[in-house]
């Protein structure tokens, strides 16, 4: 499932290719015909994430809901003029590194509009230089401001906000809490944007014991797993990928990461320092049975709130 950095390069893109711009909005697939009409040839004016939710406001007060749940991705193209990802969503197409959009490459010629819709596209948003596509969504929904206000209200604080007294509430809402540290991390209500990368990882750069119960966790451990969310995350929203080691453990020192590098716009810019190959780039996730990085112990593996959970029960004893 994309985590919260995904969901904030999408805002970031949204914001700089729509925003300010009347939109045709669709659903060529047919399942959101009628929240697709209460948008269409209005403006959006904003697009905000939090956590692993997208809402785009639009001029007439109402805000396009999106969580990409398991399988949702966006695709965008657009003319010359058009800059940013081609796609970004479902790592089961893309991963955590989104391909870069070209534009149209006659510069000369006019834009066309959007191609024919490929597949289930829930909805299209078309402007004057681009479109977005979304499929498979888990949701995808046209509600109202206050609407939009009450799923804000039901999500914990957001690492990529960091508000004043973000740290804080995280602590307490974990400390309130008798449940594994690891399942907490994946409750949206307690910490909004974590998910299954994240959370393995930041457990064990911390050398937290995942079944630790969170009511357990000290108020300054809990801070400095809050702390270092936000860093790792924000690390995230660069790269546009989630990258947890050093150097230091990279096969020959670091390899060249992304080779379609964004054009220059915010939501794209994605940093051309070398990265390290993917199976260097985490620590535990995905490593079960392979030698821990630091000890050399076997990495574990095993099932928690639905989810595969990986560690190393040698570094992250209680």
């Amino acid at each position: 499932m994309p985590e919260g950095h995904t969901l904030r390069r999408l805002a970031r893109q949204f914001g700089d290719v729509f925003a300010g711009g009347r939109l045709a909005v669709s659903s060529p697939q047919g399942r959101f015909s009628g929240g697709a009409a209460l948008l269409d040839g209005h403006t959006l004016l904003a697009a905000e994430a939090h956590g692993k939710h997208l809402f785009l406001h639009f001029d007439n007060s109402l805000v396009l809901h999106v969580h990409l749940g398991l399988y949702g991705a966006w695709s965008f193209g657009g003319d010359r003029t058009f800059t940013g990802s081609s796609s970004i969503g479902a790592p089961r197409r893309i991963g955590e590194q989104e391909s870069s959009a070209d534009g149209d490459d006659d510069a000369d010629a006019p834009y066309a509009g959007p191609p024919a819709p490929v597949g289930a596209v829930r909805v299209r948003l078309a402007g004057r230089h681009g479109w977005a596509d979304l499929r498979g969504a888990t949701t995808c929904e046209t509600i109202t401001a206050a609407e939009a206000d009450a799923v804000l209200d039901r999500l914990g604080p957001d690492p990529l906000r960091n508000r004043r007294g973000d740290a804080g509430r995280f602590a307490a809402n974990l400390q309130s809490r008798k449940t594994p540290v690891a399942a907490l991390l994946m409750d949206q209500k307690i910490i909004a944007g974590v998910g299954n990368v994240y959370r393995a990882e930041v457990l064990f750069r911390l050398r937290l014991d995942p079944w630790l119960p969170g009511s357990a966790v000290t108020d300054t451990a809990a801070r400095k797993l809050w702390r270092d969310v936000v860093a790792l995350m924000n690390d995230g929203v660069t790269d546009g990928r989630i990258i947890t080691t050093p150097p230091k453990y990279w096969t020959g020192n670091g390899k060249v990461g992304n080779p379609k590098a964004g054009n220059g716009t915010a939501a794209s810019a994605i940093k051309t320092d070398n990265f390290p190959a993917r199976e260097d780039a985490h620590f535990v996730y995905k490593r079960n049975g392979l030698p821990c990085r630091v000890c050399g112990n076997t990495v574990l593996m095993a099932e928690l709130v639905a989810r595969k959970l990986y560690w190393c029960p040698y570094c992250q004893q209680s």
